[in-house]
């Protein structure tokens, strides 16, 4: 590959990221449209199926402890290489389960295993590394491609589950994760940040005078304690462990939900889409948004709102049309999530030790999240309908749009070369 000398290497980052994540999550965020399909064939009941994706976020978030704190010695390259080959394997398995031991395995662990190599710590945080005055705007770039591998591939495993079976859309799922995960990462995601390499953040260059800096990856040695005894840490994790939880549940439950109303599949699985689309655009707008503020947490609560908005609109949604002006507003909203919780961190905590902050905030957003999928799962099979889930979801985004407010911005943990 020829690289362009006169680009700063860190647009090759969020070059690199953007497809990453498109492949890792637009794969991930198409078990919603495998639900219905399992539960036909097995006679797995949906809270059983959906046990399968809280083990994938709870592997995911432990994992996300050691990725982050991998990030800060070693080129991402390595990570997301492994995390792709881990992945695909977990489809392919994925494909012959007959047991939900098997789903949980495959699905569950393995998968979860996998994105957690090529998920938003091991993308945002190393761009982070590479960017502050444009930080916002890059992580907003770069995480569109949640959204954009979203948009493409729900609708294809669509497809192909209605015109074929749903093991072949699992198969088709590992395919591109191996491909694009490899490939990827290996050509643009071998530089592990500036300094490192005599650049400096956001591409500035350096006086006549200066040396390359020593590259303090090796030297970040923070105990998570520390981190621990900061409130910041805390409110960070509990709203957007709570967040995730909200947004999980959807992105399982939807298409299911969908389908119960008598909505065609292909059509309910493009409502999923519609999600992403707005999303793809929410992402790019709240990564320029929080670059423009005096503080990003105001960028976070507007997002939070419009994820509030759309879950009213899909508490009362009866059609076709609702479900898509549900789809457009929520999925604006779901796209300040990616870019700003990164940005968050690297204000708030440094840049420097932005991979181990952010591996243990989705340690603890994981568990959140995984909560999503099965709470949802266990309401439809108690009460035959997701109305509660739905005012579970309303009541908990207007809580945490309010506490995200109280976000103090406090002292940062920037290490020197002798710590």
């Amino acid at each position: 590959m020829i690289y362009d000398k006169k680009i700063f290497w860190g647009w090759y980052i969020v070059a690199g990221a953007f497809f990453v994540m498109a492949a890792n999550y637009g794969a991930r965020y198409c078990f919603g449209v495998f639900v219905a399909p399992l539960s036909l064939e097995h006679g797995w009941s949906r809270s059983v199926i959906s046990m399968a994706a809280t083990i994938n976020m709870l592997v995911y978030s432990v994992c996300a402890i050691f990725v982050g704190r991998m990030l800060d010695r070693i080129a991402p390259r390595w990570i997301m290489t492994a995390g792709a080959v881990i992945a695909a394997a977990g489809f392919i398995l994925t494909g012959f389960a007959n047991t939900p031991f098997a789903l949980y395995l495959s699905y569950g662990f393995l998968v979860g295993v996998g994105a957690s190599g090529m998920g938003i710590i091991a993308c945002s945080s190393s761009i982070g590394k590479w960017f502050i005055k444009k930080r916002g705007i890059a992580i907003g770039i770069a995480t569109m491609g949640i959204s954009f591998g979203t948009m493409l591939l729900t609708p294809l495993a669509a497809y192909i589950d209605k015109y074929f079976s749903w093991r072949g859309g699992f198969f088709m799922l590992a395919i591109v994760v191996l491909v694009a995960g490899i490939l990827i990462s290996q050509a643009l995601m071998r530089k592990t940040q500036p300094e490192a390499y005599g650049l400096l953040p956001d591409g500035e260059k350096m006086f006549l005078t200066s040396q390359p800096q020593q590259d303090l990856s090796a030297n970040n040695q923070i105990s998570s304690l520390t981190f621990f005894r900061d409130a910041r840490f805390w409110t960070l994790a509990v709203c957007h462990g709570l967040i995730v939880m909200v947004v999980m549940s959807v992105f399982v439950h939807q298409v299911p939900y969908a389908l119960d109303k008598g909505i065609d599949k292909i059509v309910a699985a493009s409502s999923l889409s519609v999600v992403f689309l707005a999303g793809f655009f929410g992402q790019f707008f709240f990564g320029w948004l929080s670059d423009r503020l005096q503080d990003p947490k105001y960028a976070y609560f507007w997002g939070v709102i419009f994820l509030l908005g759309g879950m009213l609109f899909l508490f009362t949604a009866d059609s076709v049309g609702h479900l898509y002006l549900f789809a457009i507003l929520y999925g604006f909203g779901y796209g300040s999530l990616a870019p700003i919780l990164p940005i968050i961190a690297a204000q708030r905590f440094g840049r420097r030790v932005l991979g181990a902050i952010y591996g243990l905030l989705t340690f603890f957003i994981g568990f959140g999240g995984s909560i999503g999928p099965v709470l949802g799962g266990l309401i439809y099979d108690r009460f035959g309908s997701y109305k509660y889930l739905w005012i579970i979801n309303i009541i908990v985004l207007a809580a945490t749009s309010l506490v995200i407010l109280t976000l103090k911005k406090g002292e940062q943990y920037e290490l020197s070369p002798h710590n």
